[in-house]
């Protein structure tokens, strides 16, 4: 009976029935339930797996989840067997059925003896093939993960710099600000002035807190001479390090007038000396917050990019996703490229991947950047458009050739030297998008505008259920 069932199945085409019946001895028929697994992801390739009739789901573990991959239905697909050809072949994928239904379990032993005895030259032919394929998919992923994520540090190190000495440096003039302050306030201190004088002086300090700052450098350089000569004609030794702080302040020289007639003699240089000081750690202050800020900012930005704190599958705003991928890769949008934004009002959120639409938006980016050689206009885009959002990624560079364009979604395809590159080929932008969301990815390209278009739908496709 057994083998009857197999005679009707199309991957047996060509076999005799005797060389069923072979194949049949030291197999076993396994029947299946739903929701039973038949073999694991990850364990040993132990058997050849060919279904008969019922169906099933491949299933991988991704993230937080399980997530179905592909689905049998049809008699004679298969899995696994891979250690008839290496002992290392591991199952990709978790089998568990979907409705009742038989297998063929062919240990591997049994596959490679058939093999051998039926088709020897096909079995060298299967075992190079696998194992070339392997350790091409290997190496190349493996150099592709450590040149993204080389790129991606190199940037995020770039990006952090540049706040990070700005702090330091804050810090460091916070620091002599505060020495000088207390110096001031030793030498005010020293000079006997009354708590009224001390007062009227705080009051003129509070009073040009809110007064204009002046903002055109020429006129500022001005101010400062201004200040200078003053202070100078008053017998202010130290008038190097008073005026500039007064004059980013918008102090006048009648400011100092009126502060000439609340202090006088020493008592004057250490007054200006404290007030000026103030104005100095106050600027220092807000420096200070906004590159923390900017810190802060990215550390937010590459928590969002990786998705760390987040679980697999969510609602997200793609826009977020677009606008932490600009800031991984801020190093590389320079001064010569212009973004443009074109975010449609009222788009929704979509249930996805958030990390590896991030991957997406990575290789698109990216690749827009270099097809511009970093000169250009980058556009990015997002509507509603019924149950799909569209993000669209365009750039003004010389456009992709029509072969180019016909096989950018190929494996392993690329038109850049091997030093050069996104790290993540368009084949593997598609699969996440197509397989993985359920949405197209398609390509226009012309000289002077190429935009790769994405559709991902609001709602991820519901795995079928028997």
């Amino acid at each position: 009976m057994l083998v009857d069932d197999l005679g009707r199945i199309g991957l047996f085409e060509g076999l005799t029935r005797d060389q069923l019946a072979e194949l049949v001895t030291g197999s076993t028929e396994v029947r299946f339930e739903p929701g039973v697994d038949l073999f694991r992801e990850g364990e040993l390739a132990d058997h050849w797996w060919v279904l008969i009739d019922g169906a099933m789901n491949l299933v991988r573990h991704v993230g937080l989840e399980d997530t179905v991959v592909r689905r049998w239905d049809v008699p004679g697909q298969w899995a696994g067997g891979f250690r008839a050809f290496d002992e290392h072949g591991i199952y990709l994928a978790t089998a568990r059925g979907v409705t009742a239904g038989r297998v063929l379990r062919v240990p591997a032993g049994v596959l490679r003896d058939r093999l051998n005895d039926w088709f020897p030259l096909g079995r060298h032919l299967i075992e190079g093939l696998y194992s070339t394929a392997r350790s091409i998919e290997s190496t190349a992923r493996q150099r592709e993960s450590l040149v993204t994520l080389g790129k991606l540090a190199a940037g995020l190190a770039h990006e952090i710099n540049n706040p990070a000495a700005a702090a330091a440096r804050a810090v460091d003039a916070l620091d002599t600000a505060c020495q000088t302050l207390l110096s001031s306030l030793t030498q005010l201190a020293g000079g006997e002035i009354s708590a009224r004088q001390f007062a009227a002086l705080d009051t003129l300090r509070r009073e040009a807190e809110h007064q204009a700052v002046v903002q055109d450098p020429l006129a500022l350089a001005d101010q400062e001479d201004a200040l200078s000569t003053w202070l100078t004609r008053h017998g202010i030794a130290r008038e190097w390090a008073i005026a500039p702080p007064l004059a980013g302040a918008g102090i006048d020289v009648a400011w100092c007038e009126r502060a000439a007639g609340v202090l006088q003699g020493p008592a004057l240089e250490a007054g200006l000396e404290w007030v000026a000081g103030t104005f100095s750690a106050a600027v220092l202050l807000s420096d200070l917050k906004e590159t923390i800020r900017r810190i802060s900012g990215l550390v937010a930005a590459v928590t969002s990019y990786s998705q760390m704190d987040r679980a697999s599958v969510q609602r997200i705003n793609v826009t977020d996703g677009l606008e932490s991928t600009l800031v991984m890769l801020g190093h590389k949008v320079g001064d010569d490229v212009s973004v443009v934004r074109d975010y449609g009002a009222g788009v929704p959120e979509v249930e996805a991947y958030a990390g590896e639409l991030n991957q997406v938006w990575t290789n698109l980016i990216d690749n827009a950047i270099d097809a511009m050689d970093g000169a250009g206009t980058l556009l990015l885009a997002t509507r509603a458009a019924g149950d799909y959002v569209v993000i669209e990624i365009g750039d003004t560079g010389p456009g992709m050739p029509p072969e180019v364009a016909a096989r950018a979604f190929d494996p392993f395809f690329t038109t850049k030297d091997a030093s050069k590159g996104a790290g993540l080929g368009l084949d593997i932008a598609q699969r996440i998008v197509v397989e993985r969301h359920g949405g197209t990815i398609t390509i226009d390209s012309r000289p002077g505008k190429t935009v790769l278009r994405v559709h991902v739908p609001v709602r991820r496709p519901r795995p079928e259920k028997g």
